[in-house]
């Protein structure tokens, strides 16, 4: 009897292996890290046959774990980080350079090339996106132009591009199948969201032969099928992070919101069919494909919240575990007027800063550790509350709560100060995997796991409500502090 769902988390710092039974429960989960390779300032990378391998232990461990035997899963989903880019070779399936990731900057003077070319306002009005070093297509333009030979062994049809859930796709598959879904496309740079393709004027402004890219495809889909034990299981779900996040925590109606709180932080806001292009530095993405027809979202992306801590830990040593964050922040009364502006790689909605860096403002002779630390918690809710600003202007529309996941979202304090930041309640999810159960929910909907959605909103929990309880002036004081710390980050490697 096929009884569980296995759902592929693959992420920035680590590939995760779940299995969800029909009521939710998580039975296993396997886990493995990966090298985070760093070649100079602002340039991220990953091995991506590391990351595959990642991927297959997880796989092994969890069903170790589970004691689940391959002919009980019902079908795989795919969860993955988004925009991350590889290009490998169709025959041999080796990639030709390594993963570049969604974090890396190396790729900001071909930006600037694109806004020269007076493209900015096509690809915006077509893409749904700023054109930013952040998306995969100027990813590619480097490798094609920066590997030799690549371009013309591209042209030839001789090399592959896929984001990350292409990559797995593909192996899982031992090459048989070359897909994304339209989520994973509509964070390239290089899919139309309005006419549901690639788009050949910003391929041929990048000079990206159209052979490369994978076909686009319904988040559920039966995509192909991969050998585990012998026995052969559907690849039935397919969804960038964030958008099974979305899915994973039952926004499926229109208004519904979310935020991640995971390396980077991210909110989406469904907005259902209605498309809306941000005036206010937001992103417009593609929520989830359901038979061709797509529900929209807009999203602001933070780059830097779960990598803060890590920074705080590994670099600065002000921390040996991320657990001590929240005794840190209580040991001090207030942040002592101490701003973190985390900016490490730029900032990202509603800023798209390439050029900002991070700064720590207001030291003073009474600074201590404490403060610092309590900062660094402080600006991931001041940075989610910039989001939320322009998403209301955007679309005038007054949220009522936030609903919430993600690792640094188990952080109490955190998640208190952003609802006293924001004045609305913030909600955590009672299923703390929220992105892999929305890959689940993808491939168990695609084979019949679960019959529809009114079943999965049943599934979910009532979860955690943290109310506000900050006085309003005293939120607005502490965010006018934000802004001028902000301000002064801006263009820094341009001063």
């Amino acid at each position: 009897m096929r009884s569980y769902i296995l759902a592929l988390d693959q992420g920035t710092t680590s590939s995760r292996a779940i299995l969800f039974d029909k009521e939710c429960h998580i039975i296993a989960i396997g886990q493995k890290s990966f090298s985070q390779i760093y070649p100079q300032s602002g340039w991220v990378e990953h091995d991506p046959q590391e990351l595959w391998q990642s991927q297959k232990q997880a796989i092994e461990e969890c069903l170790t774990l589970s004691n689940v035997k391959p002919e009980e899963i019902a079908a795989i989903g795919i969860a993955n980080q988004r925009e991350t880019t590889v290009i490998w070779e169709k025959e041999t399936g080796r990639p030709i350079y390594n993963a570049i990731v969604w974090q890396c900057r190396r790729s900001a003077s071909l930006c600037e090339e694109l806004k020269e070319q007076g493209l900015a306002n096509y690809i915006k009005q077509n893409t749904g996106l700023p054109i930013d070093a952040y998306f995969s297509a100027t990813k590619i333009r480097w490798i094609l132009q920066n590997v030799p030979g690549a371009q013309k062994r591209a042209q030839q049809g001789k090399l592959l591009f896929g984001t990350v859930d292409t990559w797995l796709l593909w192996n899982l598959t031992k090459g048989q199948a070359h897909f994304t879904d339209y989520t994973n496309a509509s964070r390239t740079m290089l899919f139309n969201i309005r006419e549901k393709a690639w788009d050949e004027n910003i391929l041929k402004a990048l000079n990206i032969p159209s052979c490369m890219l994978p076909k686009v495809c319904d988040n559920s889909h039966i995509y192909g099928y991969t050998d585990i034990g012998g026995v052969s299981i559907p690849i039935a779900g397919i969804a960038g992070d964030q958008q099974a996040s979305l899915f994973g925590q039952g926004c499926f109606l229109p208004g519904d919101t979310k935020n991640t709180y995971g390396t980077g932080c991210f909110l989406l806001i469904n907005t259902g069919n209605k498309l809306f292009l941000s005036e206010n530095g937001l992103i417009t993405t593609i929520a989830s494909s359901n038979k061709g027809k797509l529900s929209y979202a807009i999203e602001g992306s933070v780059f830097a919240a779960g990598s803060i801590i890590s920074w705080l830990k590994d670099s600065l040593k002000l921390i040996s575990d991320a657990s001590e964050m929240q005794t840190c922040a209580l040991a001090v009364e207030d942040n002592g007027g101490v701003y973190l502006v985390p900016a490490f790689n730029g900032l990202g909605a509603p800023y798209w800063d390439m050029y900002a860096r991070g700064a720590i403002y207001g030291l003073n002779g009474k600074t201590v550790k404490d403060h610092i630390v309590r900062a660094a918690l402080e600006a991931i809710a001041y940075q989610t509350r910039d989001i939320l600003e322009a998403v209301q202007k955007d679309t005038a529309l007054k949220l009522k709560s936030l609903r919430i996941d993600g690792g640094v979202a188990q952080n109490d304090f955190l998640m208190q100060f952003q609802a006293d930041i924001l004045g609305i309640d913030v909600i955590r999810s009672a299923i703390s995997e929220s992105t892999a159960l929305g890959a689940a929910f993808f491939a168990g909907l695609e084979v019949g796991f679960w019959p529809d959605l009114d079943t999965l909103r049943q599934k979910l929990g009532k979860g955690i409500t943290f109310h506000p309880a900050m006085d309003r002036k005293q939120a607005q004081r502490l965010l006018k502090g934000w802004e001028k710390a902000v301000k002064r980050s801006l263009c820094w490697e341009e001063i």
